[in-house]
C-alpha cells in the first residue's frame, strides 16, 4: 500500500481527524473525475489512495472521521444529479400539497442531510458516537434570529442521531450554542473567523455542557467542534485595504503565517482553559514553494490534536502536488516571524481578530469576514430555495 500524505498527516496526532467537507453524496462521482485524470501509470494507485478516504464498502474503516456541509456543499449535491433530485423534489411536492415554498426547501436540504448521514452511520456506530457526524448548517439567513435557529436545530438534529448542528458564531448564535449544548445536542460552529468569537462560543459551549449535565441531560454523544475559516480571514479585502492605508505592503506568506498564528493561539487558549471544544481547520489554501518543493503550509503548520474539514479543493493539490510531504506536531511551534506580527499589529482588522477581548459579541455580526461569508451562504439557501421554486412551477402549484 502506497500511503499518501493525508495517511501521513494522519499519523501526527492519535486524536486528529479529518473529515469531508462536501456532501457525502458526491464522493464517488470526485473519485471518478480524479482517477479518470490521472496519468495512466498513476491511476491505480490513486484509486486506491483516494477510496481510503471513504471506504464505500466499509465507511468504518474510512480515513475521514465526520463531515461537514454548508449551503452551497448542498446546493452542489443537488445540482451534481439533477435527474434524480428533480423527480425526488417533485414527488416530494406531490405528497406533501400545501405547503409554502420555504417549507419545501426545509425538507429538499433536511434529505441532503439524511442522506449524507446514512452514509456516515457506520462509522458513527462503529465508533460508539465518536465520530460520524455530520454538520446540518443552520438557514444563514437566520443568523439573527435565536428562537428560529434554536427551533430548527431541533429539526435538524431529528434526522439522525449522527448529525451535528452548524450555529453560525453571530452575536446571537452565541446563545445558541449555550442552549443546544445545554440540551446535549452537539455542535459545529461557523462563519467564525476571529478569536473574540472562538472565545465566546467555547465559553457558551462549556456552560450549557455544565447545565446539561447539572440537569442530567445524557452527554454521552454531545461534543463541540469550532471551525475557523482561516482563508476568508485573511483572503478579505478589508485587510489590504487598511494595510495600503498604513503604507504597509502584504506578501502571500504574511497572509498565510497570520492565519496560522490566529489558529495556533485559538488551540492554546481552548487547550490552557480546558475548552470541551475541539478546534476544526477550513478554507485552507495551498502553497508555496520553499527550496523547489511544493508546500501547503495552512495544513502543515497546525498539525496537532484538530480538526481538518477538507473540500476537494484541498484534498486535489494535496493529492497531486504534496504526495512526498512529512508532518510533525508543528501547531505547538511558536515559529511565526516577528516582522510578520509587528506588520499586523497595525491593522485593526487585525487587531480585532487576534485578541480574545479584540470585539465584544454585539460586534461579531458586522466583522467584515463574517458579513461576507454570511451573505454567500445566504444566497446559496436562497439557490436551493429557487429550485424548489421552479419545480413548483413546473407542477403549476402556486407558492403560499
Amino acid at each position: 500500500m502506497i500511503q499518501s500524505a493525508l495517511d501521513r498527516l494522519t499519523k501526527v496526532h492519535p486524536e486528529m481527524e479529518i473529515w469531508w467537507d462536501s456532501s457525502p453524496l458526491i464522493f464517488k462521482a470526485w473519485v471518478k473525475k480524479m482517477v479518470d485524470s490521472a496519468p495512466t501509470n498513476k491511476k491505480s494507485s490513486l484509486k486506491e489512495q483516494l477510496n481510503r478516504i471513504y471506504n464505500v464498502s466499509n465507511p468504518e474503516k474510512s480515513l475521514i472521521r465526520g463531515c461537514t456541509t454548508n449551503p452551497p456543499l448542498s446546493l452542489a449535491a443537488v445540482n451534481s444529479d439533477l435527474p434524480f433530485w428533480n423527480k425526488w423534489v417533485d414527488n416530494m411536492i406531490k405528497s406533501n400539497k400545501g405547503l409554502s415554498r420555504y417549507e419545501y426547501f426545509l425538507l429538499t436540504y433536511k434529505e441532503v442531510v439524511r442522506r449524507g448521514a446514512e452514509m456516515m452511520m457506520p462509522i458513527w456506530k462503529a465508533s460508539g458516537g465518536r465520530y460520524g457526524y455530520i454538520s446540518g448548517q443552520l438557514d444563514p439567513r437566520l443568523i439573527t434570529e435565536t428562537e428560529k435557529m434554536i427551533a430548527m436545530a431541533k429539526e435538524i438534529r431529528a434526522i439522525a442521531p449522527n448529525v451535528m448542528i452548524k450555529v453560525p458564531a453571530s452575536t446571537q448564535g452565541v446563545e445558541v450554542v449555550r442552549v443546544l449544548s445545554s440540551l446535549g445536542i452537539p455542535t459545529n460552529v461557523t462563519t467564525c473567523f476571529s478569536l473574540p468569537q472562538i472565545w465566546a462560543v467555547a465559553k457558551a459551549a462549556k456552560e450549557g455542557m455544565e447545565m446539561g449535565l447539572k440537569n442530567k441531560v445524557d452527554m454521552s454523544k454531545w461534543r463541540a467542534v469550532i471551525t475557523m475559516m482561516i482563508g476568508r480571514l485573511t483572503e478579505h479585502p478589508v485587510l489590504d485595504q487598511q494595510a495600503e492605508r498604513r503604507g504597509i505592503k502584504l506578501s502571500w506568506s504574511d497572509k498565510h503565517w497570520l492565519g496560522v498564528y490566529v489558529f495556533r493561539k485559538a488551540y492554546k487558549l481552548l487547550q490552557e482553559n480546558a475548552m470541551p471544544s475541539k478546534m476544526l481547520a477550513c478554507s485552507m489554501r495551498d502553497g508555496p514553494m520553499v527550496n523547489g518543493k511544493y508546500h501547503f503550509w495552512d495544513v502543515e503548520k497546525i498539525a496537532g490534536n484538530i480538526v481538518y474539514t477538507m473540500p476537494p479543493y484541498v484534498l486535489e493539490p494535496l493529492f497531486a502536488r504534496c504526495g512526498d510531504l512529512n508532518f510533525s506536531e508543528e501547531i505547538l511551534l511558536d515559529d511565526v516571524p516577528e516582522e510578520v506580527l509587528f506588520k499586523m499589529s497595525k491593522i485593526p482588522y487585525i487587531r480585532q481578530a487576534w485578541d480574545e477581548n479584540g470585539m465584544e459579541e454585539d460586534q461579531f455580526n458586522t466583522f467584515p469576514a463574517t458579513v461576507a461569508t454570511a451573505e454567500l451562504f445566504s444566497k446559496a439557501s436562497e439557490g436551493l430555495e429557487n429550485y424548489v421554486g421552479e419545480r413548483m412551477q413546473k407542477l403549476k402549484i402556486k407558492n403560499k
